[in-house]
């Protein structure tokens, strides 16, 4: 027989070769894997890292399952496929992650392409770490015709001791990298190559604090999960400062005892200054962290570290799910409720929901702690999928904040300020007893909209459908959706008028002005993510507010959560309508938890407590729950207004929203769409209509939402409703299963 040649890319015509299918980490527009002959002598399983030929391009992708119906041994016609080009020394994707990147394709409508990129978010991670390249003194002497320069002595001083990379010679020598490598050049410095760097291992052994009663029987539950190793869902359920972190520490240490990896998602990676601290206290190491803020070459080594088993415990941001764990024991889901767990663009999921998915995939337990669980959580409890673990009171004897009214009608604050009398009192009480007050408003900038008072002129974002919020700090208009920013100008860019423009309404920097002039002795920091760049300056602050070098703090939701500081005692919530309006399904929840979870702030230690909250409807149930303490008692009402409405937990919805250029080529085809939709007594669709924001960074954005009851399998309606929605033009089309937010 002719020995027949394939180059990579290509099959000979007329053979019959093995095939494999390909998942492709893109946002291709492919429904699934791509098929590929497998050359001979190639052996290749699922989970393997190849190359293939796509186009002109070599891309990478995965070795992919096959489906439901695939026949493996299926004739195929070589001639019509490319083949396999090569395949990389990676360790191979488990089938637990295969799956779940399955399942969320399927369940969000994203292209699987699109969510399997989530899981290899560039190509370099793949490849295996460069040697390290590190610098120590030669022994004596040292070459004769070689100047020692003051610079030069300080680093041959600084690397007597152990090897060095250039980076941290230079800053130890008070030098340069260009330095130390020219000495190496000439022959004063020997370079080494170290061993690959690895994670530090946390310390399982070491003591932990001592727990109430309470907390030792919840910590013995969950850490009963975990020696059972098999999927279950708890919820640690405990009030603001009754010590949930401490609990589920003790589980940690069971997986870590187990010889496995621990997952712990924090909503904003950002805001884990103190939550790290006690993570190192407990176990002697930071965590290995991911999230957007580490540097390429890191989340390389990260990724690594991650799919051999070295990096033990990972804790990170929604993105750290798709991570390949190569023997997960452990998923932790902390503040669980928080909304940044939604992604709203891209792949739209919720990260609480995919952690469940992907601990029920790997067979293990799931924590999800909170003080305020969402209410799709206790709905969970109540139908006996999750199991509630209780913590009612605060850890160490200390007590409850109180929580009061402040009437602005009755109490108004002078003109042209907002902090009502009351809560003037109230800070200047505990400043006078040398304790902290926090000022809460969940508001960035100096105003939220800048006017003419001579023509009634409202700054607006050019591309969105937004008023541009002033900056006082920076001296900016800036769009909050889009990124836009301009000047704050001198005169109105409609009439001319100069001295004319207004800020109106407060934000956060306008409250600390207020600050400033009322109490001008008192150190006074604000905590803004537009002041705040990155997790180093978060850390510094809250360490600074920690050693009490801070007395008043004026804040937005950066503040809120997990924070322990134990001479804060005062809590003024300068808006606390701010958030109930605008009809959103979720407002009245969202602010509850909001609002307990800065309360929470107040009275952690020793010292009571005491939380003052500014309204104009002081009969809002909200408000009135959160007086009385009874948060049972919201949620039992949250919950039959729900039910009442068919509304998620109890019914499902899901929006699809339409973009372009053109309004009325959106509008258009969005009547195309309710046109077909699907109609009856378990499922309808309403819209189209124009989205309450309705132009975003120049596109003009039209909604339909279905609404169904729990039974409905939503996924698979959209799929057949949508089959046949071609967009033409500059149309676009998204999906978002399950939305949270309805702007």
């Amino acid at each position: 027989m002719p020995e027949h040649h394939t180059r990579p890319g290509s099959v000979a015509s007329g053979d019959i070769l093995q095939t494999v299918r390909v998942g492709l980490p893109s946002n291709l527009p492919f429904a699934g894997p791509l098929t590929y002959a497998v050359p001979e002598g190639l052996a290749l399983a699922p989970g393997d890292w190849v190359e293939v030929p796509l186009g002109k391009r070599v891309l990478v992708g995965v070795v992919w399952d096959d489906t439901e119906g695939d026949d493996p041994d299926a004739p195929v016609n070589a001639a019509k496929l490319k083949s396999v080009a090569a395949k990389l020394d990676a360790p191979r994707m488990r089938e637990p992650l295969r799956r779940v990147i399955d399942w969320v394709a399927a369940y969000t409508l994203a292209p699987h392409g699109l969510v399997l990129r989530m899981a290899v978010h560039m190509p370099a991670i793949l490849q295996p770490d460069a040697p390290r390249v590190a610098f120590r003194a030669i022994l004596p002497p040292l070459p004769e015709d070689v100047r020692i320069t003051a610079a030069r002595s300080r680093v041959l001083e600084a690397a007597q001791h152990e090897p060095l990379s250039a980076n941290d010679l230079a800053e130890k020598a008070q030098s340069s990298p260009a330095v130390v490598r020219a000495m190496a050049d000439a022959g004063l410095l020997q370079r080494v190559t170290l061993e690959p760097a690895k994670p530090p291992t946390p310390d399982s052994q070491r003591p932990g604090p001592a727990l109430s009663p309470e907390q030792e029987a919840a910590a013995a539950h969950l850490i009963a999960g975990v020696e059972d190793r098999a999927f279950r869902v708890d919820v640690l359920d405990g009030v603001t400062g009754s010590g949930k972190t401490e609990v589920y520490f003790e589980a940690i240490a069971a997986a870590l005892n187990a010889g496995g990896q621990v997952l712990v998602l924090l909503p904003e990676i950002a805001l884990t200054a103190q939550w790290l601290d006690r993570f190192q206290q407990r176990f002697g190491v930071f965590p290995t962290a991911w999230h957007s803020e580490v540097s390429p070459p890191n989340r390389r080594r990260t990724w690594r570290w991650v799919a051999d088993g070295a990096a033990r415990i990972v804790v990170g941001a929604r993105s750290a799910l798709f991570l390949p764990y190569r023997d997960l024991r452990l998923i932790v889901v902390d503040e669980e409720h928080d909304q940044a767990f939604k992604q709203e663009d891209g792949v739209r999921y919720h990260a609480r929901d995919i952690a469940i998915v992907r601990a029920q995939m790997e067979g293990v337990p799931i924590c999800l702690a909170s003080a305020t669980p969402s209410l799709e959580t206790v709905a969970n409890i109540d139908r006996g999928r999750f199991h509630r673990l209780s913590l009612p009171q605060r850890h160490g004897g200390a007590s409850m904040p109180t929580v009061e009214i402040c009437d602005l009608i009755q109490t108004p604050p002078p003109r042209g300020q907002w902090i009502a009398p009351p809560l003037v009192d109230a800070v200047t009480q505990a400043l006078a007893d040398g304790e902290q007050a926090l000022l809460f408003l969940n508001r960035r900038g100096y105003a939220p909209m800048t006017l003419c008072r001579t023509c009634g002129h409202r700054f607006a974002c050019p591309s969105c459908s937004a008023w541009l919020v002033e900056h006082r700090y920076t001296g900016r208009l800036q769009c909050h959706h889009c990124g836009h920013q301009e000047r704050v100008p001198s005169a109105c860019s409609s009439c001319n008028a100069t001295e004319s423009l207004a800020a109106c309404g407060p934000g956060v920097e306008r409250i600390a002005e207020e600050v400033a002039e009322r109490w001008p002795d008192a150190r006074v920091a604000v905590m803004s993510s537009d002041l705040l760049q990155g997790p180093q300056a978060v850390r510094e602050l809250i360490d600074s507010i920690g050693r009490h070098e801070v007395d008043l703090i004026v804040g937005t939701q950066l503040i809120a959560k997990g924070h322990h500081f134990p001479m804060l005692t005062v809590v003024g919530v300068v808006d606390a309508d701010l958030g109930l309006a605008g009809g959103d399904l979720r407002a009245a929840e969202r602010t509850f938890q909001l609002l307990t979870q800065v309360s929470g702030r107040a009275g952690r230690a020793e010292r009571p407590g005491r939380v003052l909250l500014q309204t104009v409807e002081p009969t809002q149930p909200v408000l009135k729950a959160l007086v009385a303490g009874d948060r049972d008692a919201f949620y039992r009402a949250e919950q039959a207004a729900r039910q009442d409405a068919g509304m998620p937990p109890y019914g499902r919805l899901a929006a699809v929203i339409i973009s372009a250029s053109d309004l009325g080529a959106a509008m258009e085809f969005g009547q195309k769409l309710a046109a077909i939709a699907p109609f009856g007594p378990d499922i309808r669709v309403l819209g189209p209509a124009p989205a309450p924001l309705a132009l975003i960074r120049g596109r003009h954005r039209v909604r339909l939402l279905l609404h169904a009851k729990r039974s409905v399998n939503v996924p698979a309606a959209l799929r057949d409703w949508l089959a046949g929605a071609k967009t033409t033009g500059s149309v676009r089309l998204a999906v978002d299963v399950d939305p949270y937010n309805f702007l």
